[in-house]
């Protein structure tokens, strides 16, 4: 590999690296993409998430507060969120939503997630996977609908000017304002940035 292939290979993956944070963000959407090159285009809404957005849900379905979560599926620090929120399942119904923005695997993943017959299960099963470095899930078979899906959340979250993943929508459970936060997070700065209990022992 010549030294100019290996610099862009290099630039290539920083840039898809930092698509994936762990640094928190305001609660106000960022004013870049996901690949720095797209600006928001309108505000994040969580009823507009509702009702354009496919993803799958942990928690009951009855509860009326609803957490959004933009991931997608290679990112570690996605993972690290999901075991973070398990403790706060039963203050809210957590909404995630796969996006393909790390590399083809995203796509497939995010598909065969939306795909499951049991996604909390596979969710387990595929971010356990990932924090142990093993790649995640097998991507399934006949899954183009749901491709589709993740194509269309991924260029939702454009829309938004999301600057990384994981992202999370929702609105504050005690003053109802939206609540938007880029990155990875322990379990009391995420309840407590929802507005939500922090468990004993977090």
């Amino acid at each position: 590999m010549s030294l100019k292939l290996k610099f862009f290979a290099a630039a290539l993956s920083a840039t898809l690296l930092a698509a994936c944070g762990d640094k928190p963000a305001t609660t106000s959407a960022a004013p870049a993409g996901p690949t720095g090159t797209q600006s928001a285009t309108q505000a994040p809404s969580p009823a507009a998430i509702a009702a354009e957005a496919k993803g799958f849900t942990v928690g009951s379905e009855m509860n009326v507060r609803r957490v959004f979560v933009f991931f997608d599926p290679q990112c570690p620090h996605c993972a690290a969120l999901w075991q973070a929120a398990k403790p706060l399942r039963s203050q809210a119904r957590f909404i995630w939503i796969p996006v393909g923005l790390m590399n083809p695997n995203s796509t497939l993943q995010g598909a065969t997630l939306l795909a499951a017959s049991d996604p909390v299960e596979a969710m387990d099963r595929h971010e356990a996977s990932i924090l142990a470095k093993q790649g995640g899930i097998a991507p399934a078979a006949d899954i183009e609908a749901q491709k589709q899906a993740v194509a269309a959340n991924t260029a939702l979250m454009n829309r938004y000017g999301f600057a990384s993943v994981p992202t999370i929508v929702a609105n504050h459970a005690v003053t109802g304002e939206v609540v938007v936060k880029e990155g990875s997070m322990p379990t009391s700065v995420l309840a407590n940035a929802l507005g939500l209990q922090v468990p004993a022992g977090n």
